[in-house]
């Protein structure tokens, strides 16, 4: 195993040739839901499909095959096969009680994805994989051009893009996310529930039509449908995840139900900081389906999440510089933060097959979020130099010069309450390899939102006026009686109603260019949208989004497909874009616009000593020229936004990933990508934008011991080189252009097995009750890296300088799991 994993780092390409060929894809029954443990068999030779109805056949080559797919309840399939050597084919046959079936090979939902440029990840692989925040984003920031320096959060940034950039859809549903957070350890859960998950789908740029209104990603969700009844219990010292699904007698009605609890004050509590931490995050979701009658279904979509987050700090303690000048900043504190955010989210979905190339969808969905961010923190600082660097010494780390002193009061009472209704028709019709996709959907956002925030700023004695006020000080000369400020002030309370009517429209198309397979697609979006603050006159604004792909698979022997797609992306300003960073809101803003174009291609082969291990090469170019820019900054995982048209920018790029089955079952891959973004504003010149992240390296590994496969290895490795470290409160961007260092981070987890999932359970003692059983020890940042995701500024009045002290993310820590299937 070891051999295969270095190799895996400098192979790039290779020609497959075996005497075999593979048949693949999805049972289905006919409400389109998979059909774990159906029988995939020939010349009593065979396998099963996986919990998520999947199958993976290697048959011999250059024979006919009689292949026959069987599920007890359900009528079996039966059909011929003939490959060639070393070649793969698709077929998701659907498994009915009353009719024949029709053994034809389809094109599949696999074909589909590789088509658009869409990456697939396994649902398993989505649970294995170890990670601070584990889940689906976990699995997302070990792609290429995905990025990310804080794994206390959820968000991520794609090719240059900002955390506000990002479609997510979970059974065609757009969801939202709450507005306040500003720290990756106020962010308990991600609204996805990796128990319920089906299919996952991801798109780092150049999407379809049929997609939304953003500059950088999709992310695509499906749930499951349950097919019987099953459970499972997930446990571990970060928190519990629990399911429970089943389905009626006839097979109607279906539904899932996932709760989830999570505490992150074992990585809180083991920072630089010394705190009272009390998080509770809690999360209930589910997803219920009724099949009215063979032609028309009904889905339901709810979930409630309620995030409380209690902190008091005590003490800080940070060590920084370097070896030559070493620095101390010790803070003490008093106060404390109580921030408070609930979400509700609900959304009916219907489904009728108005035909047997027809099928029209209508969806109506609801979000409500209302969030507190209330704090009074006050800290005293103290920053020395030359700090004692003998080591062995009894005052080793302790400070021998103080370089300054001082104090710091923020002040927050912060309350967003954001109703946001939708309703959209969607339908699509397909006839002859033609697809025709259409939408049209109205969306009502109703934002009141409240902020009350200061900073006040002591230092020596001295406090800290803001910078621009023109106030001439002639002490002792003369008194100085101008009235005290803060060093930050914001007071605004904003009511907002926008409206929005989009539609979109696209063709799809599959041909044959001599002998070679052809794949089209182009197709436009239109965004209305209006601000109204029923104080001034509403302003309305309209965008057209042209979009196109097209894919080429040459009949070449070896297996590869070239993808060139792009358009013309804009992305309609949401609240928080016409939030300036004083709390006042520019109805007048435009959306910010990127001219996007993706050259790449995918090359799947054969690798091994026995040519048996499955792999695929996907590699992309990009760039994207962005005019109408609204510049922004982040501080840790907070966008703030200057609601202002009066920059461009520009990011390219590319993109690789080496994936496979270096073990069967279990997908490992290797990523990297490169990417440069920068910033005009103001035409001054081009600066570095806050997610300019140039390197991304990063492998996720699945093992297992060959003679105990029950003992099985999970790495997940990310190295991000630095980004943009910020600049200092009213500072010009352009004077601070340092980078925070490289993020190195190592993940592991370890499983044993007791009972699996993948095979049948013929145990006669206790454990026949589980259907799966699991226990698993983790290590968080297995090399004890100190990370850093943002700095502090900390300003001495007696020498004018000042200093950036970096905030730490999460030490090396251990974990232990508990994994149950019923």
């Amino acid at each position: 195993m070891k051999k295969q994993f270095l190799l895996l780092f400098f192979i790039i390409a290779s020609i497959g040739f075996a005497q075999t060929a593979e048949v693949k894809g999805i049972v289905l029954d006919e409400n389109n839901t998979p059909v774990p443990a159906a029988n995939v068999t020939y010349n009593n030779l065979g396998t099963l499909t996986n919990e998520n109805g999947f199958y993976q056949l290697e048959i011999p080559a250059n024979q006919e095959i009689t292949i026959k797919i069987s599920y007890v309840g359900l009528k079996s399939v039966t059909f011929p096969v003939y490959l060639s050597e070393g070649e793969s084919i698709e077929f998701n046959p659907v498994l009915k009680t009353d009719v024949e079936q029709i053994t034809t090979v389809v094109i599949t939902g696999k074909e589909r994805n590789v088509v658009e440029g869409l990456t697939t990840i396994s649902p398993e692989t989505i649970r294995k994989i170890p990670g601070a925040n584990a889940g689906v984003e976990n699995l997302l920031k070990t792609l290429p051009g995905v990025s990310s320096n804080n794994e206390l959060s959820t968000q991520y940034s794609v090719r240059g893009g900002n955390y506000d950039e990002n479609l997510v859809y979970v059974n065609e549903i757009e969801v939202y996310r709450p507005f306040l957070i500003r720290s990756g350890q106020q962010e308990g859960l991600s609204f996805v529930n990796t128990d319920m998950v089906r299919d996952v789908n991801f798109s780092a740029g150049g999407f379809q039509a049929k997609y939304g209104d953003k500059l950088s990603s999709v992310l695509d969700i499906e749930y499951r449908r349950p097919t019987e009844f099953g459970a499972s219990l997930d446990m571990s010292l970060l928190g519990v995840n629990s399911s429970i699904e089943g389905t009626t007698k006839n097979q109607k009605l279906s539904a899932i139900l996932g709760v989830r609890y999570r505490n992150n004050s074992l990585f809180v509590n083991s920072r630089d900081i010394e705190v009272d931490y009390n998080p509770s995050f809690i999360d209930a979701q589910t997803y219920i389906t009724y099949q009215v009658n063979k032609k028309f279904e009904l889905g339901f979509l709810g979930n409630f999440s309620s995030n409380k987050y209690d902190y008091e700090p005590v003490a800080k303690e940070t060590n920084f510089g370097t070896l030559q000048e070493p620095k101390k900043l010790v803070i003490f504190y008093e106060g404390q933060e109580e921030d408070r955010y609930q979400t509700y989210f609900s959304a009916i979905k219907g489904s009728y097959d108005v035909s047997e190339n027809f099928t029209a969808k209508l969806i109506a969905s609801a979000f409500n979020t209302q969030e507190q961010e209330h704090f009074d923190i006050l800290g005293q600082y103290f920053l020395s130099e030359d700090v004692n660097t003998n080591i062995g010494g009894d005052d080793l780390g302790e400070s021998e010069y103080l370089e300054g002193l001082g104090s710091q009061l923020n002040h927050a009472r912060n309350d967003l309450d954001a109703l946001i209704f939708n309703i959209e028709h969607k339908g699509n019709y397909s006839k002859n390899n033609h697809q025709i996709d259409y939408g049209i959907k109205y969306t009502h956002e109703d934002i009141r939102d409240r902020l009350r925030e200061y900073e006040v700023i002591d230092s020596a004695g001295f406090t800290i006026r803001p910078p621009f006020d023109d106030i001439e000080n002639n002490q002792p000369y003369e008194p100085y009686d101008a009235p005290l400020e803060p060093y930050i002030s914001v007071r605004a309370y904003n009511e907002k109603v926008i409206n929005r009517l989009q539609a979109y429209a696209q063709w799809s198309y599959k041909t044959k260019l001599n002998n070679s397979q052809l794949w089209l697609n182009a197709g436009a979006r239109s965004h209305t949208w209006t601000v109204d603050d029923q104080k001034s006159e509403k302003i309305t604004q309209t965008v057209i989004s042209p979009r196109a792909q097209v894919a080429l698979k040459p009949d070449w022997k070896n297996d590869i497909i070239f993808r060139l797609s792009g358009g013309l992306y804009y992305q309609p300003p949401f609240y928080r874009e016409l939030r300036n960073r004083n709390g006042e809101v520019n109805p007048d803003l435009k959306a910010q616009k990127s001219y996007h174009i993706i050259a790449g291609n995918e090359y799947s082969f054969k690798w091994g000593k026995e040519k048996d291990k499955p792999m695929t090469l996907i590699t992309e170019v990009y760039y994207k020229d962005l005019t109408d820019v609204n510049p922004y900054t982040i501080e840790n995982v907070r966008v703030r936004y200057a609601a202002e048209n009066n920059a461009k920018a520009y990011a390219y790029g590319f993109d690789a990933r080496l994936s496979g089955e270096l073990v069967p079952g279990a997908e490992s891959w290797l990523s990297f990508g490169y990417l440069k973004t920068q910033e005009n504003i103001n035409d001054r010149g081009y600066i570095s934008r806050p997610t300019d992240q140039r390197l991304k390296f990063a492998v996720l590994f699945q093992d297992y011991i060959p003679n105990i496969p029950s003992i099985r290895l999970y790495l997940n490795m990310v190295y991000n080189t630095g980004l943009p470290g910020g600049s200092p409160t009213y500072a010009d961007p352009y004077d601070y252009q340092s980078r925070l260092p490289n993020y190195h981070r190592v993940d592991a987890g370890f499983s044993y097995v007791i009972v699996d999932e993948a095979k049948e359970n013929t145990r006669t003692n206790w454990l026949k009750t589980f259907k799966g059983l699991a226990v698993g020890f983790e290590i968080f940042n297995v090399f004890d890296r100190q990370n850093s995701i943002t700095r502090t500024f900390v300003r001495d009045v007696y020498s004018k300088r000042i200093f950036g002290t970096p905030n730490y993310l999460t030490p090396r820590l251990f974990n232990l799991k508990l994994s149950m299937r019923f």
